[in-house]
């Protein structure tokens, strides 16, 4: 199967204005992300934005960008529009969602978010990280995958359900849920034709509404979780992490 990776990017971030324009070692955070995209070697790589100044910029660093609405209420609702005007014609079977503020997300785990899709039940995939910090088992602001190990692939869980909460309850170990995904074409139309779930809302977690309308997730476990850059200090943390990645 062949895949595209599209990088959705809006420049509307309430906590960082102008986020996808940010400078990281010389370069706006949009054109880092996608070259780590590039760097995986996962697949084709576009970004999909409502702002010209991001397209320009992507364009200019040698990537291909693809206009979209501003009024979308998802990332996965504008790779989607996006996906119609770049292959109109279906060559594509993989559609990786790359988040547009992950600039320093590993190339392999890029890679990585495909392989359950090896598996014909699978609809979606996504990524998890084992947490090894104790307060974030009981931070609602990492969300945590309740999962079943698969026999044949220990590294991989079927996700049963995503929450903000402390799950699951018992010995064992839990997973930091990292949102990357990979969709399967006629699954990316499926979800975003469905409307948002009641526990998507409670949660406020979207993946949930796939899980609602019995669309089967499993996630490849890797080892790190990406930072994602959503405050001043998130981005400063970028900034320094890729600058000691081009002083080596």
């Amino acid at each position: 199967m062949s895949s595209l990776i599209v990088i959705p990017a809006r420049m509307a971030s309430t906590r960082l204005p102008g986020k996808p324009m940010a400078d990281i070692a010389g370069m706006p955070m949009i054109v880092q992300v996608a070259r780590r995209a590039a760097e995986s070697g996962a697949g084709v790589v576009a970004v999909a934005t409502d702002s010209k100044d991001v397209a320009d910029a992507v364009e200019n660093a040698g990537f291909k960008a693809v206009m979209t609405r501003a009024d979308h209420q998802s990332g996965s609702d504008r790779i989607f529009e996006a996906l119609g005007t770049i292959d109109p014609d279906g060559r594509f079977d993989k559609i990786i969602n790359l988040q547009g503020d992950l600039p320093t997300i590993a190339p392999g785990d890029i890679r990585a978010v495909t392989g359950p899709l090896n598996d014909p039940q699978v609809d979606i995939a996504t990524l998890g990280v084992e947490i090894v910090d104790e307060a974030e088992k009981s931070n609602p602001n990492v969300v945590k995958i309740v999962g079943a190990p698969r026999e044949a692939d220990p590294a991989r869980l079927r996700a049963l359900y995503f929450t903000r909460a402390t799950a699951p309850w018992g010995e064992g170990p839990l997973y930091h849920h990292v949102g990357i995904y990979a969709y399967r074409r006629a699954a990316l139309q499926r979800f975003v034709s469905l409307s948002p779930s009641v526990l998507e809302k409670r949660e406020r977690l979207e993946q949930l509404r796939a899980l609602e309308a019995g669309m089967r997730i499993d996630a490849q476990i890797v080892a790190s979780v990406p930072l994602g850059v959503d405050t001043p200090e998130d981005l400063e943390k970028a900034r320094q992490r890729l600058a000691l990645n081009t002083d080596t």
